[in-house]
């Protein structure tokens, strides 16, 4: 309605006696005049596209997944919108115009042959329908208000999903969303998985020993109280940086330092505390590495001892890390007894009476760390070979992509 009010000023203007208001060739031509304008206010408003789509959704029960649901940001975008935005305001004109003149003629055929003074004041074209002509005519006229309004409805919902649907820039970017929210979740999942589940699994550890010789050590009981005390107090600083990431909406505000290599006598000593002999030995400087392979290294190691503890119980550990000019290598071994449950469990199971029972399930960890190792470019594997089982991982330092490694190293 403002376009076609805007238009009809102009076309009165431009028309040397011209009426909009009463004469129909100027109403024409305002309306006329009025689509090109509507497809400029169109092609210079992005948030168009949105109002539109939800009205469609709303009024043609188009499924949302069909419609973009953001701005027009593109050209082509607005392009397409503007084509939509000038067939609803035709199609609107149309139905509106018939709407307003269709229903009075049509009450006037339909009464026609029973009015005599009104047979003598109707246009020519009704006093020509003699009889039931006029009654039927009228109900003719109407069928076919109503049938424009539902052609124009069906045809709008058909070209509905082309006009105002998703451009191939529009789904590059939502599956550029759904990757970047995918990979953050993968994230949070593999920093829960690796922090939590270790401190958990040293934590059962040493209360299932504690339980043990409660009566019979109770020093012992106060030192596995007070590793277990240090653990989840570890594990709770560690709990707050990964809560932190999801906290964390820019820049100017990160999250806690995750935890790197300069932390990892610290990881060494609390895992020695659930009862797991160590021995650890590094080849180079780990001071300084790039922060993200520190980190990944980091976890990588966690989540091998959390295996180890999971699946193995209080087995000798042997961790071996080299620092190399553009490689970081980390292996670590644990024997495989016969308990073992499988290449999905890391950590093997080794025969102690203490150790955990098999869980059903798992593997997660391994693919957290194939993943942490991949990421940045480099590879990691796990396998029992020769009794024990092995895991080795490869982080190259300057971005480059890591060779192919074996079970047990080079």
């Amino acid at each position: 309605m403002p376009f076609y009010l805007l238009a009809s000023v102009f076309v009165g203007l431009v028309t040397d006696g011209a009426d909009p208001l009463r004469n129909t060739a100027a109403q024409l031509l305002s309306f006329g005049c009025a689509l090109p304008l509507a497809a400029l206010v169109a092609l210079l408003l992005p948030l168009l596209r949105p109002l539109e789509a939800t009205a469609v959704r709303t009024l043609c029960f188009i499924p949302a997944e069909r419609l973009a649901d953001g701005p027009a940001l593109s050209w082509a975008a607005r392009r397409r919108t503007a084509l939509w935005f000038v067939a609803h305001l035709l199609a609107g004109g149309v139905v509106s115009g018939m709407t307003l003149a269709a229903p009075p003629a049509a009450a006037v055929l339909l009464v026609l042959p029973f009015t005599a003074p009104l047979q003598r004041s109707v246009p020519a074209w009704m006093q020509a329908l003699p009889g039931v002509l006029g009654p039927l005519a009228g109900l003719a006229l109407l069928a076919l208000v109503v049938a424009t309004a539902w052609a124009c409805g069906v045809l709008l919902a058909r070209c509905a999903p082309a006009l105002l649907g998703p451009t191939p820039a529009d789904r590059l970017a939502a599956a550029e969303r759904r990757a970047a929210d995918l990979a953050t979740r993968n994230r949070l999942a593999r920093e829960l998985h690796d922090s939590v589940g270790h401190a958990l699994s040293a934590v059962t550890l040493q209360a299932s020993a504690a339980r043990r010789v409660l009566d019979a050590d109770p020093e012992f009981a106060r030192q596995a109280l007070t590793a277990i005390e240090e653990t989840t107090r570890a594990a709770v600083t560690e709990l707050d940086t990964v809560l932190g990431l999801l906290r964390e909406e820019d820049s100017t505000d990160p999250a806690a330092p995750a935890p790197t290599l300069d932390g990892l006598d610290a990881l060494l000593d609390r895992t020695r505390a659930a009862g797991v002999a160590v021995t650890a030995a590094v080849e180079g400087r780990c001071a300084g590495l790039p922060p993200v392979v520190s980190r990944e290294a980091y976890r990588i190691v966690q989540e091998g001892l959390s295996n180890a503890l999971r699946h193995a119980g209080p087995v000798p550990v042997r961790l071996h890390l080299r620092v190399r000019d553009d490689q970081l290598t980390l292996r670590m071994e644990n024997p495989v007894g016969t308990g073992d449950v499988g290449p999905v469990a890391a950590g093997g199971a080794g025969p102690d009476s203490a150790a955990p029972a098999a869980r059903t399930g798992g593997g997660r960890g391994l693919r957290g760390i194939a993943e942490r190792a991949r990421l940045l470019g480099g590879a990691a594997t796990a396998a029992a070979q020769d009794g024990a089982w092995r895991l080795t991982a490869r982080l190259p330092l300057a971005g480059k992509s890591a060779h192919t490694t074996g079970a047990d190293g080079p």
